[in-house]
């Protein structure tokens, strides 16, 4: 894939921006939990760049590759926790609003399993992963994993 633009480049400071609020929004849940979400709503968009980029981060947050491999068949597979099952139905629920509005039976497993407040946070890290499958798939972009954690741990100027 050919990258069309280069969005960094063209609004630097909306993207850093951008940036700033997407790790604070990512760190406010389990990592785990957070990259088996991001995971899977990037199966669903087809991002091949933010599948590359968490299953990198996955593995190193101990993700099992069984688990990687299983998730776009988590219903079928004995290897998820309820806590984990009810985060991916809401994740293909809001990944796939434009699909019909069927997602109150992902909304009552959601509230078994999470606090209202971890429902806005889960919400929050589902929004920005779709955001950013848009703006990869979008502008044909493809970043490195290695280059993202350095670029995080560069201190805000």
């Amino acid at each position: 894939m050919t990258a069309r633009l280069n969005p960094v480049a063209a609004a630097p400071s909306l993207m850093k921006d951008w940036h700033s609020i997407s790790l604070a929004i990512s760190s406010s849940l389990d990592p785990s939990l957070g990259e088996l979400v991001k995971i899977r709503a990037s199966q669903i968009n087809g991002c091949a760049n933010c599948l590359n980029m968490h299953t990198v981060f996955a593995r190193e947050n101990g993700e099992t590759e069984q688990r990687i491999y299983l998730l776009s068949a988590w219903r079928e597979a004995p290897c998820y926790t309820d806590r984990e099952r009810a985060a991916l139905g809401w994740t293909e629920a809001l990944t796939r609003l434009s699909e019909g509005h069927t997602h109150e039976s992902a909304y009552e497993a959601l509230k078994a399993q999470f606090t209202e407040e971890e429902q806005v946070k889960l919400t929050l890290i589902i929004n920005v992963i779709n955001g950013w499958n848009r703006i990869a798939v979008g502008f044909g972009g493809w970043v490195d994993p290695a280059a993202v954690k350095s670029a995080a741990k560069v201190p805000a100027a």
